[in-house]
């Protein structure tokens, strides 16, 4: 019977973390390439592959003790249409000159529909990708423990506010305009993730395998628009196959600046779901350094936003209905026994009011304090980034 049980929950596709839970090992890379943005690669597993171009760079970098002026270089470089800063190290500026290019199949009228979808949508997508992709993120046990033994991890606060800064530069109307951020943001940050692969092999608390891998970045891109777009679909939400496609684009272009290789890039939602399916279950889990991190998150949020306006257990109960149960179980996020039920009842009419398929009588009082709520989650996230800069780390988490 336990066997019948064990059998019928791995069929199941339903069943988000089985295989994790399980702890079955992932099974061989099967994702085929030729539903990739290139159409074609080499099929290397890309649990194997990091950043040839970045990793070594950036070790050099730590090694020769450059970080210091590069970062007070970097500081005051903003925008997509700003040249370099003048005095970065030779082998950086070719890198960086190279790295800000956009891809060739980057469609600019996608990614102008794009930012009307993000304009038009921005309180969901705010909050799937801010809030929801964040607990997800904490229940991925690999992600959790490389951001708790990084030097974000002892100030989450800085460490939110660095995360927000390129998801909602993603989600600017500007975006990869000439005055947008996505670019300088993306960089940035893939010169980060080839520090913390550097730096956290010398922590004490390190033991897995080199951190940030091509794999791990695809499991983080689909705990956001492929995790973002099925819920949305879930709540109805009306979305023309325009704005689906180039919601994707956006995304597609992300990747590409943010170090993953082309191959491995979606080209479509049916491959981004079914790559999804092969990469994110396996990749999930509970540990201690997740539950962690998702308290202080929660902490700060219910304690930071107006006072009196969101309580702790309304946090708790929102961010389990974005992540399901399971997820929400893995990040010991407790059941709300007053709101979770009210949430579960009221954001779908509140959601259906804002498409215009609900009248405003139909709409229970319940969902306005949850209009609120998701606000408020909202602002948290977007009000971190102000005065805080993404820049590359020298050091892991003290201690």
């Amino acid at each position: 019977m336990a066997e019948l049980s064990r059998r019928k929950m791995l069929l199941s596709g339903g069943a988000l973390g089985a295989l994790g839970a399980l702890g079955i090992a992932s099974p061989a890379w099967a994702w085929a390439a030729s539903g990739s943005v290139a159409g074609s690669g080499a099929g290397a597993d890309p649990r194997w592959v990091w950043d040839e171009e970045a990793d070594p760079l950036v070790a050099s970098l730590l090694d020769r003790g450059a970080v210091p002026e590069v970062n007070r270089l970097l500081a005051g470089w903003t925008r997509n249409d700003q040249p370099l800063p003048a005095g970065l190290p030779a082998d950086l500026r070719s890198f960086m000159d190279k790295a800000r290019q956009l891809p060739s199949w980057a469609d600019n009228g996608k990614l102008e529909t794009a930012a009307e979808f993000n304009k038009s949508r921005g309180l969901y997508l705010n909050l799937l990708n801010g809030v929801g992709g964040g607990m997800l993120s904490t229940a991925i046990p690999k992600e959790a423990r490389a951001v708790y033994y990084s030097k974000g991890g002892a100030d989450m606060e800085d460490r939110v506010a660095k995360t927000s800064i390129l998801g909602f530069a993603v989600g600017a109307l500007n975006a990869y305009r000439p005055d947008g951020s996505c670019v300088v943001n993306a960089v940035k940050t893939r010169l980060v993730h080839a520090a913390v692969r550097h730096l956290l092999k010398q922590s004490p608390h390190w033991t897995g395998d080199i951190p940030i891998s091509q794999n791990d970045m695809l499991v983080t891109w689909h705990t956001l628009p492929t995790f973002a777009m099925r819920r949305m679909r879930e709540w109805k939400v009306p979305i023309s196959a325009a704005e689906s496609g180039a919601y994707l684009h956006v995304w597609q272009v992300t990747a590409h600046m943010l170090g993953i290789r082309d191959e491995y890039i979606p080209a479509t939602w049916d491959a981004a779901n079914a790559q999804s399916a092969q990469v994110l279950p396996p990749a999930m889990g509970p540990t201690r350094e997740g539950v962690e991190l998702t308290d202080i998150l929660l902490g700060q949020l219910a304690e930071q936003t107006s006072p009196g306006s969101i309580s702790r257990p309304l946090c708790n109960a929102l961010a389990r209905y974005l992540v399901g149960d399971q997820v929400a179980g893995w990040d010991a996020i407790p059941r709300e026994p007053i709101w979770g039920p009210a949430i579960a009842a009221a954001w779908p009419a509140l959601v259906a009011f804002r498409e215009g398929l609900l009248p405003l009588p139909l709409v229970p009082e319940a969902a306005w304090v949850l209009d609120e709520a998701a606000r408020q989650y909202i602002l948290f996230y977007l009000t971190k980034g102000k005065g805080t800069r993404i820049e590359i780390p020298e050091t892991n988490r003290p201690g």
